[in-house]
């Protein structure tokens, strides 16, 4: 039984990747302020799931840099999400504001490569 509901799920995972919108680049987006952003992601709570970097969490996905999402994927996700993240309206979150959180997101540098941690190695 779990099985087919895994397989289900994957099932629409894949449809819904193969019939998503080609996504822009990241510079069709309106521009933002990252500063401020920033400060609307720690208000606004995004941190909480998503961490203070974007990074992912227990309870939020991964939303900051690689791979970034498009402008308009992005606030059409915060508009009307699939999971269990709350709907932000313009009302709540007005577009010029989550230009200020996609600027912040993508003014962050990559992660390091997990060969440059020197916690990370393994002893010799």
């Amino acid at each position: 039984m779990m099985k087919r509901i895994l397989s289900t799920v994957a099932g629409f995972v894949v449809i819904g990747v193969a019939n998503a919108p080609a996504q822009q680049p990241a510079s069709s987006a309106p521009a933002g302020n990252a500063k401020a952003g920033q400060a609307l992601f720690m208000k606004i709570g995004c941190y909480e799931c998503h961490g203070n970097e974007g990074q992912g969490g227990a309870a939020g996905p991964r939303i900051g840099r690689s791979p970034m999402l498009a402008f308009r994927n992005f606030i059409t996700y915060i508009r009307a999400p699939r999971g269990e993240m709350p709907p932000y309206s313009a009302k709540v979150i007005p577009e010029k504001d989550v230009a200020d959180i996609y600027a912040y997101l993508a003014s962050l540098p990559p992660a390091p490569a997990v060969e440059s941690i020197p916690l990370l190695k393994p002893d010799r």
